[in-house]
């Protein structure tokens, strides 16, 4: 018998660490890969795995991440569990807790158990909305089932100097959890690989009973911070629930030769950066072009990218990069560089190693090099950035530890 499974969508990360791409929206609303949004490949990996009954839980600054929501993941209103639905923060539980919002991702889902309940699932998956990977999530939910878990966490391994800023996992032979460090100063390596650390994902499969009893406990525990990984996972190990440990290094992705190692928390400006320069090798561990397992996005019906003029040093060109549609390269040149819809590189400027958010236009003899710039920016002619980082913060920008320099949303000149 097939598991009925509800998707839940932990989306009200603040993302502070991404300001100031984060000024105006939230952490998996952030424009990634030249036309997705960081929420984008959760949502796919849900569908593609025959999940398509899924909440979005929201909560800090999430107009922009409601508008994409509500505009580009809609399906038919003909079949009752084919849905994506944002839940905004809304204090359900008002008579109990009083008027707080979202204490903790253990909470989130707590004062949402109202939607558990209702759609009655066996499985519910909780995952994370704020990183940038492939999963197919039904192989996981196989790995559940036939382990008769209560709690199936992902795991990920990490080089032992990372493993600080997650949840460390110890496992027995079978893969059953016997330990968990909740993001430790002195991480626990690999049994045999000193140098590596197993780390919990974020993402979590709940047999659907032991959700509501965990979190309903977690809900009376005054001194919690009700959060799966520092109350709800250690309290579950000391209480002998069945807690599975799952490799994501096993995980199959359909047209995909090899294991499946990409998953990056792209939680910083440099390594948002890096997990974007990551899409332009040629060939990239990442893959976008996979037809067997599509990544949808907006559909914004762009016109075509369009490359004009060939004349000396006057020629439109792209080398190693992401061009949207609705681009013109107007005799500019573009190099490793990750570009939105509707830019425009003008006569003789310079792009590399950057990224463009929709609507930027770049003016004549500009250069750019190491610099994300956010939407609807306008560049003026003979424009430098990246070149000389004091004037770059001078100016107001933002300037990274490894030297990226972004540039706000709207910024005037």
């Amino acid at each position: 018998m097939s598991l009925r499974v509800l998707g839940m969508i932990l989306a009200g990360g603040q993302g502070s660490r991404l300001y100031p791409l984060t000024a105006k929206r939230a952490k998996p609303s952030v424009p990634f890969g030249a036309r997705y949004r960081i929420i984008d490949f959760v949502l796919n990996n849900f569908l593609n795995s025959g999940i398509h009954s899924i909440y979005v839980l929201t909560q800090f600054k999430a107009q922009s991440l409601t508008e994409h929501v509500q505009r580009h993941w809609r399906f038919g209103g003909m079949l009752e569990d084919f849905f994506v639905l944002l839940v905004p923060a809304q204090m359900y539980r008002y008579e109990e807790l009083g008027p707080v919002w979202y204490r903790g991702t253990a909470d989130a889902i707590y004062q949402n158990l109202h939607l558990v309940n209702n759609h009655k699932s066996d499985v519910v998956a909780i995952f994370g909305g704020d990183h940038i990977f492939k999963m197919n999530v039904a192989h996981m939910i196989e790995y559940h089932a036939d382990n008769r878990a209560d709690l199936t966490i992902a795991a990920y391994p990490v080089p032992i100097e990372q493993a600080s800023r997650f949840g460390v996992l110890q496992v027995d032979e079978g893969w059953r959890l016997v330990g968990f460090q909740e993001k430790p100063k002195e991480p626990t390596p690999i049994p045999g690989d000193p140098g590596w650390a197993l780390v919990s994902m974020g993402n979590y499969l709940f047999r659907t009973e032991a959700l509501v009893e965990l979190l309903e406990h977690d809900a009376r525990e005054q001194n919690s911070s009700h959060d799966f990984g520092k109350d709800v996972i250690p309290r579950a190990l000391s209480e002998g629930y069945r807690i599975q440990v799952y490799d994501f290094k096993r995980n199959p992705i359909p047209g995909q030769s090899g294991p499946n190692t990409y998953w990056r928390d792209v939680g910083t400006l440099d390594a948002y950066f890096e997990a974007s320069m990551d899409l332009i090798a040629v060939t990239p561990e990442f893959d976008l072009f996979n037809p067997e397992w599509p990544l949808r996005a907006a559909n914004f019906n762009s016109p075509p990218a369009k490359f004009v003029h060939e004349a000396g040093s006057r020629t439109g060109q792209a080398f190693n990069s992401l061009i949207a549609g609705g681009t013109i390269i107007s005799g500019g040149t573009v190099r490793e560089s990750v570009i939105f819809r509707r830019s425009r590189i003008n006569s003789y400027a310079l792009v590399e190693r950057s990224i463009l958010f929709d609507g930027v236009e770049v003016g004549r003899y500009a250069k750019l090099k190491n610099v994300i710039v956010d939407k609807n920016v306008r560049i003026p002619p003979n424009t430098t950035i990246g070149y000389d980082l004091e004037a770059d913060r001078a100016r107001g920008f933002t300037v990274t530890s490894e030297g990226i320099v972004v540039v706000g949303k709207s910024y005037r000149f």
